[in-house]
């Protein structure tokens, strides 16, 4: 069984208005000075926002009662400095972030200018096991079709510095600002694979191998394919979900290298718009099939993603629980249209917030 780990990033935000707060220091000082998280929390870029990482897990089960422990725990700290966590890709309401002080990111803000200050945008990471390098570019080249899916069921950012995007995932449109982000050719090889990092290094346009932002990489740190397209979800069920996806995708591309079956040759160009599409429409309209790379209702494209992973959920034994939160996400709406419900009801951004606050614990 193939270990799963999950990496969120969430939003530090004000109780009574909603604001971005920047208080990430004070909240890792916190959880420092309690001393039982095991460093799962991290700094990130901005000062308004807080990382975690799970543990790698077999079961999904424990996957998802890892991150509900550390939700809790993270809005613990986040509570007694004066803020609390929002499991929010994008601020509603307007903001100023405010880089974290560290070399890496001052670098970062030196470099890339005004992208990095916009850079305040929560995402859900994914590192699944892999055997080998090779086995890991493998995977990487098969499940490059697929990962758009995965941008539209959890999406949740429609809002941006106070107002309406029109996008479902807004987050993965700031992301793809940075230079090294995004879809990748088949790379056919570790070999080839690692060339090509090792060139995008020697530009000096990025600082090391850390900051090759591909939507699929494989990770520097372990020995995991890391799936990045994910907004962080509102939802910790969603999570789990994405997870449970990304698990099986990982192992259904590795079955299919095994076996000799060749990766689906799309281009980097019809890769990007698939992503543009999924994080405009969501769940909401139409998507562009990952096979076909033409467009077709959501429904249709979630339903062919579980397809091509059934028979690996069905031999982990996450297959009906995947059908059943698919068709619950379908039905009740991911993050983003949660967002825009409550928006519409009450006419006020600070209410979206204050709601995600409270839904980020559920």
């Amino acid at each position: 069984m193939r270990t799963v780990g999950v990496e969120e990033e969430l939003l530090l935000v004000d109780p009574e208005t909603g604001e971005p707060r920047a208080l990430s220091a004070a909240v890792l000082a916190r959880a420092s000075r309690r001393g039982t998280e095991e460093d799962v929390f991290e700094k990130e870029l901005h000062n308004q926002m807080l990382e975690f990482n799970t543990h790698p897990q077999s079961g999904m089960g424990e996957l998802g009662a890892e991150i509900v422990r550390i939700r809790g725990e993270a809005a613990r700290h986040a509570r007694e400095t004066g803020c609390a966590v929002a499991a929010l890709a994008t601020s509603p309401l307007p903001v100023r972030p405010s880089v974290s002080m560290n070399r890496r990111y001052q670098w970062m803000a030196e470099q890339y200018g005004i992208a990095t200050r916009e850079q305040l945008v929560c995402g859900c990471h994914v590192h699944v096991s892999v055997d080998s390098d090779e086995e890991g570019v493998g995977v990487v080249d098969r499940i490059r079709p697929w990962l758009s899916v995965l941008t539209a069921l959890s999406a949740n950012s429609p809002f941006w510095q106070g107002g309406e995007t029109d996008y479902s995932s807004y987050r993965s449109r700031v992301w793809q600002r940075w230079p090294s982000a995004g879809p990748t050719e088949l790379f056919g090889s570790a070999d080839r694979y690692h060339q090509r990092v090792a060139d995008m290094v020697a530009t000096g346009t990025i600082l090391d191998e850390g900051m090759v932002y591909f939507d699929a990489r494989l990770s520097a740190r372990y020995p995991t394919v890391e799936v990045r397209v994910a907004d962080v979800c509102l939802h910790a069920d969603t999570a789990v979900l994405i997870a449970t996806l990304v698990r099986g995708l990982v192992e259904t591309a590795a079955r299919d290298r095994e076996a000799g079956r060749e990766p689906l040759d799309h281009s980097v160009s019809l890769l990007r718009l698939a992503g543009w599409r999924a994080a405009r429409s969501g769940l909401t309209e139409d998507l562009l099939h990952p096979r076909t790379m033409r467009r077709t209702p959501a429904e249709t494209v979630v339903r062919a993603l579980l397809e091509h992973v059934e028979d690996a959920l069905a031999d982990s034994g996450d297959l009906e629980r995947a059908r059943a939160s698919c068709a619950e996400l379908l039905r009740q709406g991911n993050g983003s249209r949660i967002q825009r419900e409550v928006w519409e009801r009450t006419g006020s951004l600070r209410e979206v917030v204050t709601t995600c606050v409270r839904l980020t614990q559920a």
